[in-house]
């Protein structure tokens, strides 16, 4: 495994642990603590398989453990500026509005896709085939990106989707094992009647695409729908945080 293979285990593992923790993983490498130790001392759930993984970029790739030390602490810095530095746009879909800057949404949903590294979460209400999203999901899950996709089902929706079910607007991304598609499962619906209506993007947890467009092409072109794309800040990943914790508990489960 060379050097930039475990720069990239680094950052995603300050990413995933953010400053607090990353110091303290930084400590206990300096300290010589055994893998053991330092996996059984990782206080957030989903944190355990990113930081096995740099665990193992380190062994492959022979870094001496002060090395990495610093290494994780001068991320862990660089990543706290970055999260300071907070960039919002608006996003509409419809009809243009010459001079007046704002981006499209369908622009928006490939241009971000297709700059994942690691991670890549999205949620939909409804969903239908769009092929150029499709097309960048599907090159992102070729670069090795995991790709988690929540939609509403028929079912759940009680009658207000017709058509297919949404997760079928996916079905092309079936044959890659980084891709999984969840649902919010009626058992785990407190009230009647609930939906699973959120849409947003969020890609490597530094960039948030949120609003009202559903992932259809009509949602992306066609319908006057308005969102924002926030860059930077907490809120990106804050946002996908949530997510991993609603599926860790069991909310929203694999669609099988």
């Amino acid at each position: 495994m060379s050097r930039a293979e475990f720069e990239a285990a680094a950052a995603e593992a300050v990413a995933v642990l953010g400053p607090a923790q990353t110091k303290d993983l930084a400590g206990q490498l300096a300290e010589g603590r055994s893998r053991e130790y330092i996996l059984h001392a990782v206080r957030m759930r989903t944190a355990g398989p990113t930081v096995h993984r740099l665990l193992n970029a380190v062994d492959l790739a022979g870094i001496p453990a002060g090395e990495v030390a610093m290494y994780l602490r001068g991320f862990a810095a660089a990543w706290t500026r970055q999260r300071e530095l907070t960039e919002v746009q608006p996003v509409w879909s419809g009809p243009p509005t010459p001079g007046v800057p704002v981006r499209s949404t369908a622009q928006v949903l490939v241009s971000v896709v297709g700059q994942a590294t690691t991670e890549v979460l999205a949620m939909t209400y409804s969903a239908a085939a769009y092929k150029p999203l499709t097309a960048a999901l599907r090159a992102a899950a070729e670069r090795g990106v995991g790709v988690d996709i929540v939609v509403e089902t028929i079912q759940g929706a009680g009658g207000l989707l017709t058509g297919p079910e949404p997760a079928r607007a996916f079905s092309e991304l079936a044959g890659f094992t980084t891709v999984r598609l969840w649902h919010w499962p009626l058992d785990q619906r407190e009230e009647r009647g609930a939906r699973q209506h959120a849409k947003i993007l969020v890609v490597d947890r530094q960039v948030l695409f949120l609003g009202s467009a559903n992932l259809t092409a009509s949602g992306a072109r066609h319908n006057i729908e308005a969102g924002v794309l926030i860059r930077g800040g907490t809120a990106p990943a804050r946002s996908a945080e949530h997510v991993r914790e609603l599926q860790r508990r069991g909310v929203l489960r694999p669609l099988k």
